[in-house]
Parts: structure tokens; sequence; C-alpha cells
């Protein structure tokens, strides 16, 4: 099967190729069995349309992206995590989607290009099964190396636990921190380690939340 990589519209004036995705999405099907790799569009202006790979044959994909593929996508640019929250679902789905559509979950997405082509950016992307008890993915760092400190910026501030990455850990907050800042509904303290006694902004707020303004009628 022939994958032809026409020049992006978007990148007129740029020497990059992106493959046209579908096609992409259909040769690693073909060449994994099971994959079930999906072509997520997007309908912004950029057009950067992306790939989500099922966690089971996550490494996989990435492992015949990067050695096997017409492409030789040798080169992972940048990681980012997302916080799907289910109330960020609804408003994206309709109020008539179903419950399925609108169960809140992670991301993890990945940015590749080939050195030698150059082609780039491809974009896929993992899911977790949802915010709380099933936030596992497959690390991309036994294929591509580069992951390694991006994966461990987002498990500190998005709380995602990357499966085979050699040394995940929190990458910007201490280890005693709790919880997740990036984290759409991440509350933060009225104090900190570093400012046991609250002053200036922190202690407005604090006491803001130890004396809530009183509801109506109740003066």
């Amino acid at each position: 099967m022939e994958h032809r990589l026409p020049a992006s519209p978007h990148m007129e004036n740029m020497s990059v190729n992106i493959p046209e995705i579908q096609s992409v999405a259909d040769a690693i099907n073909d060449a994994i069995a099971g994959a079930g790799v999906l072509v997520i569009e997007n309908e912004n202006p950029s057009g950067q349309h992306s790939l989500l790979f099922q966690n089971e044959h996550a490494v996989a994909c990435a492992r015949w992206l990067k050695q096997e593929s017409p492409w030789k996508l040798d080169y992972l640019s940048n990681v980012t995590g997302i916080d799907w929250t289910e109330d960020a679902l609804k408003v994206k789905f309709g109020k008539d989607a179903e419950p399925e559509e609108t169960r809140g979950f992670l991301e993890s997405v990945y940015h590749l290009y080939s050195m030698e082509a150059p082609i780039g950016p491809l974009v896929f992307r993992t899911r977790t099964g949802n915010r709380s008890d099933d936030v596992s993915l497959p690390s991309m760092t036994p294929v591509w190396r580069s992951a390694e400190l991006q994966e461990r910026e987002i498990f500190d501030l998005y709380g995602i636990h990357f499966k085979g990455h050699p040394d995940l850990r929190r990458l910007m907050m201490w280890d005693s921190f709790e919880g997740h800042p990036m984290r759409k509904d991440y509350v933060e303290p009225d104090d900190y380690e570093y400012e046991p006694t609250p002053h200036a902004d922190v202690l407005k707020k604090s006491a803001a939340h130890q004396n809530p303004p009183a509801k109506g009628g109740d003066q």
C-alpha cells in the first residue's frame, strides 16, 4: 500500500510535510493486529488532526511509527497533558451526549517528527479510563528517550502514572506535595509548607474560607 505525504496547506512556508492522517491510521491498523487506531478530528482552523492509540497496543504502534513506517518518525518533540473533566466534555458534546461521551479522563499527547524526511508534526494521544482510580498509561520513554522528563512533568502536574517509565517521580513539585496543580479541580491550600503563617493575599484567602459570607437573609 502506498502512503503519500502531501504538503500541509497550513504550513506552506515550511519545508515540513504531514502525512494524511487517515492513511497513517490505516497503515498502523494494517501492520499491527487489533491496534484499533482511531482518527480524532480537530475542528479548529489549524486542522491538526491526531491519532488515538489503544493503551494495550500503544507502545507497539509507537515503535512501528519510529522503526518500520514509511515516515520513520524518530524525533519526539514534546508531550502534553490534558485534563478532560465531565463538565468540559458536556460542553464539547452537548446536553444530549451519551454518558460514555462525558466520562472524564486524562490524556497524554505526543508530537512526532522525522529528522531525515523532514516530516511532522504527527500527533497521537492516549487516554486514561477516568480521572480517579484508572489513571495509568503506557510510557513512550522506551521508544523515544525524550519522553522521560516530559512524562515526569505530566505525572507531577496531572497525576498520570506512566507504566514502563524508568524513573517516574515528581519533577517540579516536592515529594510531599499533595495533589496535581494542573488538574482543573485542583484547590490551592490556605497556607503552604514554605509559608506556614498566612499573610497578604494568602491570609485573605484563608480568612474567606474560614469565615464564608452569610447566605441570603442570614445577616
